[in-house]
């Protein structure tokens, strides 16, 4: 006879892992603003600067700052290009 499952317990492990992984990427992502100087901006700035790159509909651009992510992670702190700039007060949307 098999050993029946225990999926109260199988869901409560599940859920500690989720809660784990959120809290580790929380966590992540403030030594990333630490990492990259971010935390001297002004939380306004910061978070306009956020959103305007989730609204953004330019792909080239956001594939640029992938990019440029990744080389951050790979090798340190990167200089800013002239494609990174933001789009100036006349926009280009």
């Amino acid at each position: 006879m098999r050993k029946p499952r225990d999926f109260d317990a199988e869901l409560k492990s599940l859920e500690d892992k989720a809660k784990t992984l959120k809290d580790r990427k929380v966590r992540q992502l403030g030594e990333l603003v630490i990492a990259t100087g971010a935390d001297a901006l002004e939380i306004e700035t910061l978070a306009g600067a956020l959103l305007w790159i989730t609204d953004s509909g330019e792909a080239a651009r956001k594939q640029a700052w992938t990019k440029r992510g990744a080389a951050f992670f790979r090798r340190g702190k990167v200089e800013p290009t002239p494609a990174d700039a933001a789009p100036s007060a006349g926009g280009g949307q």
